[in-house]
């Protein structure tokens, strides 16, 4: 049974994510840029302000779209209706649940991974307070 288990975990949980486009940093910014995409930071102001965060990101953190999307996060995402979504928080993990259940409402979402990997491509960043952007 625990193998099973173990078994249906291994397949079904990384095909859920597999639905959200991963996109690298430097597509990121450059479609960010363009203005196609809005990149959203979804860690938690700590996080923000431990680390900075990348330069051209909104700060709308996870725990307040868990909530009802509750904060800032209803008035920016009638906001952006039109443009891809491209998320980022530390590891990929918790941008990939978000950009999940963004999807799902029909919004055009990808998945930028960690903020480490913006910051390996030498991509702009900033200092950031726990205020919200």
């Amino acid at each position: 049974m625990k193998k099973f288990f173990l078994l249906t975990v291994l397949l079904v949980v990384p095909a859920l994510w597999a639905a959200v486009p991963a996109v690298n940093p430097a597509e990121a910014a450059k479609r960010v840029a363009a203005g196609t995409a809005v990149l959203v930071d979804v860690r938690e102001p700590s996080e923000w302000a431990e680390t900075g965060v990348a330069a051209p990101a909104t700060l709308l953190p996870k725990s307040e779209f868990d909530e009802g999307q509750i904060g800032e996060w209803k008035e920016f995402l009638a906001r952006v209706k039109d443009k891809e979504i491209i998320l980022y928080c530390r590891s990929g993990r918790r941008s990939g649940a978000v950009a999940n259940a963004l999807a799902e409402k029909g919004f055009k979402v990808a998945n930028a991974g960690g903020f480490k990997d913006w910051q390996a491509a030498k991509l702009p960043v900033r200092s950031a307070s726990t205020e919200k952007k």
